[in-house]
């Protein structure tokens, strides 16, 4: 089965959704849309040398990292009034442009975090507790069907976008090595779950392609 261009579902977006600062659905479907195609391109240029896929080479960490990185960068280009927060390691990812000198903030709260993880329902560790848009966007892997080129490519199954603040999280103890960060508690993470985006909960994005099943995505 060679390697498939993924495609966002259209039907499972939340065409209701109130979005802050003048975003879209559209701009969302779009971003993960440019990273179906990165991974597209890179996959099928990987395979013609018979390497592995980059899904399978990169650790989860690095994964979610580049993913985070990608998504701010894309959802910046297709959005009316944000930017990526010049600010090495500033917080929020996406800042409103013009919101602060040269684009640049620390710790603002004018824009948007955005977060990556494999785990469903959104629950996502942060450095702290802080009132924020926060955007998380859930993915799942196919690590298992062999061969390995029968694997269905990295597919986003749930995206949400939502206003949350300090009192929604709980602090989490790492000891005295591990660094302290802060996630959702039950309360706080229904609450995100609320400004839902995108859900797609279908057997094609949840569990390993059959050998000869592989889900082909069109063309668009």
């Amino acid at each position: 089965m060679p390697i498939t261009r993924n495609v966002p579902d259209a039907s499972k977006f939340n065409t209701a959704v109130e979005l802050p600062f003048q975003l879209r659905v559209e701009d969302l479907r779009s971003a993960m849309q440019d990273v179906y195609d990165f991974f597209f391109d890179v996959n099928m240029h990987l395979s013609g040398k018979y390497l592995d896929r980059l899904d399978d080479m990169l650790r989860k960490a690095n994964m979610s990292g580049m993913l985070s990185d990608m998504l701010t960068a894309s959802l910046a280009r297709h959005s009316r009034s944000l930017v990526v927060n010049g600010y090495h390691n500033g917080h929020p990812d996406l800042i409103v442009r013009g919101q602060y000198p040269n684009n640049r903030e620390r710790a603002g709260e004018h824009g948007v975090e955005i977060k990556t993880t494999l785990k469903s329902g959104g629950a996502v560790d942060t450095h702290g507790a802080r009132n924020q848009w926060l955007c998380v966007f859930v993915y799942s892997l196919d690590g298992e069907t062999e061969p390995a080129i029968d694997r269905r490519p990295m597919s986003f199954t749930e995206v949400y976008l939502g206003q949350v603040g300090t009192d929604d999280f709980r602090h989490n103890s790492r000891g005295a090595l591990g660094t302290r960060t802060a996630t959702l508690h039950a309360a706080g993470i229904a609450k995100l779950r609320r400004s839902w985006v995108y859900l797609d909960q279908s057997p094609s994005t949840r569990r390993p392609a059959k050998r000869g099943k592989a889900p082909q995505a069109s063309l668009k």
